[in-house]
């Protein structure tokens, strides 16, 4: 049996680009999923009252977030590393891991804050159904969860920083 496909999955830069790619897929995943739910509870509002069209639009625009904080540290593995920028280093499998693992705070919380979100931006399409004038009560609720999705791209990009090459 050929080990040879152990030793490249062991690979210290096969392990950061896995890294990066769950940032971006994790978190990603759940702001799409965010995302997808506000702008569902929206339609039900814009149906009947299309001028309130730019209010949830805002609301369905928070959940997306978490992506975008999948990305950044996406972005900031691969230039580390030298794929994105040039300069490519090759790193150890402890590296690798250090990677890998430095990306997975982004990428849990971003999932599941990413739907948290959106249920509190749900509820604020709920708020500017019957109150449209206290837009900014709902946008604060939401924001609320955006805290911790934060404070996750903070720890991975940290992280990511502190990893000697």
């Amino acid at each position: 049996m050929n080990a040879g496909w152990v030793e490249s999955l062991f690979n210290g830069n096969v392990l950061a680009v896995i890294g990066a790619a769950l940032a971006v897929l994790i978190a990603g995943l759940g702001s799409a999923k965010g995302v997808g739910m506000v702008g569902e509870a929206a339609a039900g509002l814009i149906t009947e009252e299309p001028e309130k069209f730019g209010q949830a639009l805002l609301l369905q625009a928070l959940p997306g977030t978490q992506g975008i904080y999948g990305l950044l540290t996406a972005f900031v593995i691969l230039n580390r590393i030298g794929i994105v920028g040039g300069g490519a280093v090759t790193l150890t499998t402890a590296q690798g891991f250090l990677f890998l693992f430095a990306a997975l705070p982004i990428a849990i919380v971003g999932y599941f804050s990413a739907i948290a979100q959106a249920r509190a931006a749900v509820a604020g399409i709920g708020i500017i159904a019957k109150r449209p004038e206290e837009l900014a009560k709902g946008i604060t609720f939401s924001a609320m969860v955006e805290t911790y999705a934060v404070l996750a791209l903070l720890a991975s990009i940290l992280m990511v920083f502190g990893i000697a090459i």
